[in-house]
């Protein structure tokens, strides 16, 4: 199992991390995961984020050596400049010493996984919130989102018949790049809020001052996070069995609703046949079911200071996640992200827009997969459907002609972000439909595998991005638009879009079919 393994005892790490920055960093703040106090004094331009000291044993990757400080040597961008160092030393030090997140063995059979929708093979359905928030943290918002994606795991494998590979964006997408360091209102220039585990949201110069504890939050509620997903996916939550209970009480009433209850009527009719035949349904694989956890790698001492040497493999891991990702503002050949990933063994994603270069797609995968390792690298598209119909094509055939292997997955959340009339930011769902589209139109005509989609998604009944058969209009936005970052798709959407794309691999392994036949 993906997800397995006891609870994490979180009172320990409080008061671990109490004796520790007790003498090196007297504060006044509780250490209740709800009180995280920021430091009032200003940030300062010239300031540079050092690394944690430790002792680390350096490996060979591809032709050069790397450590988990090596990405020091580069230029680090979308990093923040916290204005007490040695308090930001003494949390990463005291991060270092807590438990790892995940564990290497469940990040390698990830990749094993990844490997398998690289062939097509499976379909990896990746999803979850734009950043996660402290205040929205609560257990029936990460079971929501959880059951969410069962559910659209369920279609999307009814449809397709191959395995889903379930991966939430979840336990630790906190961080967010910027365009710009400063937001300015009515005057007033302040930082830029980066995501939780780095500054506030509140335009205020008290918040948005970047507070190094807020990265102990951050891990306590990824800890946290996590500890609930393996029990909900080993628990007996996950099961088969429980199929036509996944439904969500604002999406029973509704045609997306409707059609998963039908759905599950089927399946639950073939799980009477089989006990009816004596196939016995206590099968592991039937009561429980694998799930896994990314995030973008952004904040680099955070992830250094969960990087841990493997004894098994004796490969270095992040370990703040299963599988994480370099985003479109920091994959530059020679910078400091690309570096450190270049060197853990985790499974990668890149996120590419129609800026690029195939040349360039084909060098960053040879840092960054220079064994060719199936299921290790996977190509987040971001293009719009338009552009996506242009360019993927030539992307495809130029990581065809260097023999990599990478898995094709696409994002049809980024390039479609546009501002309602009242200023918030939205997300057509028809747009989003046409990427999709445009991304398994080009795969079927180039002959390659789509392997899997990356939402920005929730299991909330919010109003976020506008379109759907539960039409959300503009005039809508405003009743629950709960996101303090990007538009998320609801769960009937979501649930609507799975339907659509179980169709699509419906269609495509039919074709398949015919044509082996033949």
């Amino acid at each position: 199992m993906a997800l397995m393994n006891g609870s994490m005892n979180l009172s320990s790490i409080y008061n671990h991390r109490q004796s520790t920055l007790s003498s090196a960093v007297p504060r006044t703040t509780s250490l209740r995961i709800s009180a995280v106090q920021t430091d009032p004094k200003p940030p300062s331009s010239s300031v540079t984020t050092p690394a944690t000291v430790t002792k680390t044993v350096g490996v060979n990757v591809g032709k050069s050596k790397w450590a988990p400080e090596s990405w020091k040597t580069k230029t680090a961008l979308q990093q923040p400049e916290y204005p007490d160092l040695a308090e930001l030393e003494a949390v990463l030090e005291t991060i270092e010493a807590f438990p790892p997140i995940v564990f290497a063995g469940e990040a390698r059979l990830l990749e094993e996984r990844l490997g398998q929708a690289a062939m097509g093979e499976a379909f990896l359905l990746q999803g979850g919130d734009c950043a996660e928030s402290f205040k929205e943290f609560n257990a029936n918002n990460i079971r929501d989102t959880f059951r969410i994606l069962l559910q659209m795991g369920a279609v999307l494998m009814f449809g397709g018949q191959v395995p889903v590979v379930k991966v939430g964006r979840m336990a630790g997408q906190f961080a967010k790049p910027r365009s710009d360091s400063f937001e300015e209102r009515n005057g007033v220039k302040l930082p830029s809020y980066r995501g939780d585990n780095i500054n506030g949201d509140a335009f205020d110069s008290k918040s948005r001052i970047p507070d190094p504890q807020r990265m102990v939050r951050a891990y306590c509620q990824s800890a946290a996070t996590l500890n609930l997903l393996r029990a909900f996916a080993t628990g007996g939550y996950a099961a088969m069995q429980r199929v036509t209970q996944w439904n969500l009480d604002f999406t029973e009433k509704s045609e997306q609703g409707d059609r998963y209850r039908e759905l599950a009527n089927r399946v639950d009719e073939a799980l009477g046949f089989m006990h009816a035949a004596g196939l016995t349904l206590d099968h592991p694989i039937m009561q429980t079911t694998d799930f896994w956890t990314s995030h973008e790698c952004l904040l680099l001492p955070y992830e250094q200071s969960l990087t841990r040497l493997d004894s098994t493999s004796g490969l270095y891991y992040d370990c703040s996640a299963h599988m994480i990702w370099v985003g479109e503002r920091t994959r530059q050949l020679d910078g400091a992200h690309v570096e450190f990933l270049r060197g853990v063994a985790n499974p990668l994603g890149i996120k590419v827009s129609d800026k690029m270069d195939p040349k360039e797609l084909v060098k960053l995968i040879e840092i960054l997969n220079a064994d060719n390792k199936p299921g290790r690298i996977t190509i987040i598209t971001r293009m719009g459907a338009e552009n996506m119909r242009v360019k993927l094509p030539h992307l495809i055939r130029a990581v065809r002609r260097a023999g990599q292997i990478v898995t094709w997955v696409s994002d049809p959340m980024h390039g479609n972000t546009i501002k309602a009339p009242c200023g918030l930011k939205t997300r057509p769902f028809d747009s989003i439909l046409a990427e999709v589209r445009a991304f398994f139109d080009v795969h079927e005509q180039e002959g390659s595998h789509p392997g899997g989609v990356h939402l920005e998604m929730t299991g909330q009944n919010v109003t976020e991005c506008i379109g759907g058969s539960r039409t959300v209009t503009f005039d809508d936005l405003g009743s629950r638009y709960h996101t303090h970052c990007d538009p998320r798709l609801n769960a009937s959407q979501s649930l609507e879009l799975s339907f659509i794309i179980a169709e699509r691999l419906r269609k495509r392994r039919i074709k398949s079919q015919q044509a082996f036949s033949v």
